[in-house]
């Protein structure tokens, strides 16, 4: 893994052009985990990332989505050997969705322990106001050397923060996340080595664009000011995380 710059979390196939988004992150060499939103859109991503040297794909099955789409976690189990990376899976507690939670949950437990049987995945989870659901789960059904967890966009508190550090999780960030205090103050309490970055794009904006993988620079650099290093320095960190997190030279 030699990219200097790492977007743990993007949606490329959201993008207008999904291949000249790939494209461009490959070659800038940004190392890009391409989310996914349903299993039924993983063979085209698979498919324009399988040859490139910085873009990964990940199977997900968006908690958004799985009140109308809980019935694809079969096809979900069918390409889990295919990919090392899950994402993006987890639970939803928002007004919107808050209705389907207990299905959420149900759907999130079992790709846990899909993963659990599966061993060495890597999964992005979202946690939108329901961090110590999530949490719970993760500590329940997919132990520390079974899996990886990284937490995308995480909007908990310190203490569920704190608690997803001992369970082993790490954090992917985006420039949004650091425009509040909240989020500003959540950053200096993470463990240095266990902060990724991410974009979230389509959803994140620089301004009035969507943002795109070669923009995670600009978190990079509003880490370094927050955490007291150098943008030399907070790179550097970032790239040995990822390294630790997929424990070979990727």
């Amino acid at each position: 893994m030699s990219s200097a710059y790492i977007d743990f979390h993007c949606h490329l196939d959201l993008y207008p052009d999904f291949a000249a988004a790939i494209l461009e992150a490959e070659r800038a060499g940004v190392y890009t985990l391409a989310v996914t939103t349903t299993p039924k859109a993983w063979a085209r991503n698979y498919e324009l990332t399988r040859r490139t040297k910085s873009v990964r794909a990940a199977l997900g099955l968006h908690p958004q989505l799985v009140h109308e789409r809980a019935d694809e976690i079969a096809l979900w189990d069918e390409l889990l050997p295919q990919t090392r990376y899950v994402g993006e899976v987890g639970i939803d507690s928002g007004p919107r969705y808050y209705r389907s939670v207990e299905l959420q949950k149900q759907v999130f437990e079992h790709i846990l322990q899909a993963c659990n049987r599966a061993g060495a995945k890597i999964l992005t989870v979202h946690s939108v106001r329901s961090a110590k659901l999530v949490l719970d789960l993760i500590e329940a059904n997919l132990p520390r050397d079974r899996g990886r967890v990284v937490m995308h966009w995480f909007t908990g508190s310190k203490s569920e923060a704190r608690r997803a550090v001992e369970l082993g999780c790490y954090f992917s960030v985006n420039s949004q996340m650091l425009l509040g205090d909240r989020g500003r103050d959540l950053l200096v309490t993470l463990p240095k080595e266990r902060i990724l970055t991410e974009t979230d794009g389509p959803f994140t904006k620089i301004g009035n664009r969507p943002a795109s993988p070669v923009d995670v620079r600009n978190t990079v650099e509003s880490i370094a000011a927050l955490r007291g290093m150098s943008n030399q320095q907070a790179a550097l960190q970032i790239r040995q995380n990822l390294k630790s997190l997929l424990g070979s030279d990727e």
